[in-house]
């Protein structure tokens, strides 16, 4: 599978990647000292959703259209309208990176990092777009071109001792990447062991997904959190079932706060009767 972020701006995985991001932001916000923010596959940072594609209007347009009562669903509309305001583009769709700096304070900062040149460039054009805009504090936020995965072992640990490392790869081949993935947390938690590490996935086979969160769980000595939002059969074929998202070190209550919003989010963004959720901790050698 290949999953390209370009084509799919805006659609129920982004939504459930960013409101979950969002959610983890705001958990280490609670804590006064600043933390870093790593970003391993940034793509281009912002994506123009002016022309309508069914895909965003199925995911951030029917989100849009609804009314979801939980704070994490409200904060990340809330922070969505401000970035829009702030650059004056209505129909700007903020990807991860933009989503992290804007709810960035002053002691924080941010490394977003990306391989592909075309989409390095554009990152930095949305960036500094942003920074321009913004009201308040200056953005810290460096951008580097590079091999995502090579580059955790520059960034970590981080000398503020926390920290929160984001993992998106394009999947374009799903069970390499899964092992990738599990090869970068586990390399990523040597070296920075109460790190929060997060990693993005699709959900296309039910079986081969479940198989790799086992493996990858028990090769973690850390607890590891599951949250998935699910439109279609998780084992159907069509080109993308869900959204998953693998949480190392998973912040105090997070689990709790998920389970509550997860399903309203579920609700907002389909009420086909295949839809369905569900947040929980892995069992592994640590739990």
């Amino acid at each position: 599978m290949k999953y390209r972020h370009s084509f799919h701006a805006g659609n129920f995985a982004d939504v459930h990647k960013h409101v979950t991001l969002l959610a983890l932001i705001s958990a280490l916000r609670r804590k006064d000292k600043g933390f870093l923010y790593l970003e391993t596959h940034a793509g281009r940072g912002a994506y123009d959703i002016s022309t309508p594609t069914a895909d965003a209007a199925a995911g951030i347009g029917r989100l849009a259209r609804s009314s979801p009562a939980a704070p994490e669903i409200r904060a990340y509309m809330d922070l969505l309208a401000q970035v829009r305001a702030q650059v004056g583009q209505s129909r700007l769709y903020p990807g991860s990176p933009l989503v992290a700096l804007a709810a960035q304070r002053p002691q924080d900062r941010a490394v977003l990092i990306e391989l592909q040149g075309s989409e390095v460039n554009a990152l930095q054009h949305a960036v500094a777009d942003y920074a321009k805009a913004r009201v308040g504090p200056i953005l810290q936020a460096q951008i580097e071109r590079g091999d995502g995965y090579a580059r955790l072992r520059a960034w970590l640990p981080p000398p503020e001792r926390r920290g929160l490392t984001f993992i998106d790869p394009p999947y374009e081949q799903t069970s390499e990447d899964f092992g990738a993935v599990t090869k970068a947390f586990a390399d990523g938690l040597r070296r920075f062991p109460t790190g929060v590490m997060a990693a993005w996935y699709p959900i296309k086979d039910e079986r081969s997904t479940s198989t790799w969160q086992q493996a990858c769980a028990h090769a973690l000595n850390v607890p590891v959190l599951v949250s998935e939002l699910w439109l279609f059969a998780p084992d159907s074929r069509v080109a993308l079932n869900g959204s998953g998202i693998l949480i190392a070190n998973p912040p105090h209550q997070i689990l709790e706060g998920m389970q509550a919003w997860l399903p309203q989010l579920t609700t907002a963004l389909s009420d086909a009767p295949a839809a369905g959720s569900r947040a929980l901790m892995l069992p592994g050698p640590a739990r």
